[in-house]
């Protein structure tokens, strides 16, 4: 009998080696095993369960935390600092494969980004777009092998 594999929820593939999804659930554990991650971006301040945090250290899978706050509708503050520390960590192609966290499931890949957040977020948010929109990437060096 084989056994099923279960992704976790808004789970996708953003490009090859970079996967997207919200926290993940005690059943989706073979399933990310089927991923082979090497790391796992996490984009809130939400900690992970006890267990998926045994699973994780069990995997040898590096865990990076950014706690980023878009509870209230709008990035503040630090967060613009957090997102280019996350640009830098997905570019660096020895993190790969890697999974993006966020407790609601939203993420990023620029007109791909745009409609993957609106599609995907709870609330789609002007003012989110109009960060997301603004964010200039040219300050992010890449370490991709591509």
């Amino acid at each position: 009998m084989e056994e099923l594999l279960t992704p976790p929820k808004n789970f996708a593939m953003v490009e090859s080696g970079i996967y997207r999804s919200e926290f993940v659930e005690s059943s989706n554990y073979s399933f990310l095993d089927s991923l082979n991650l090497r790391s796992i971006l996490c984009l809130c301040k939400e900690s992970h369960s006890e267990a998926t945090e045994e699973f994780i250290s069990s995997r040898g899978i590096r865990l990076f935390q950014l706690n980023i706050d878009c509870r209230k509708g709008s990035l503040v503050g630090d967060d613009e600092e957090a997102i280019a520390e996350a640009l830098k960590i997905l570019t660096d192609s020895t993190n790969h494969p890697v999974l993006i966290q966020y407790q609601s499931g939203k993420s990023w890949s620029m007109a791909a980004i745009l409609d993957e957040y609106q599609r995907f977020s709870a609330k789609a948010r002007v003012s989110d777009l109009r960060f997301i929109s603004k964010l200039d990437g040219s300050s992010i060096s890449c370490k991709c092998t591509c």
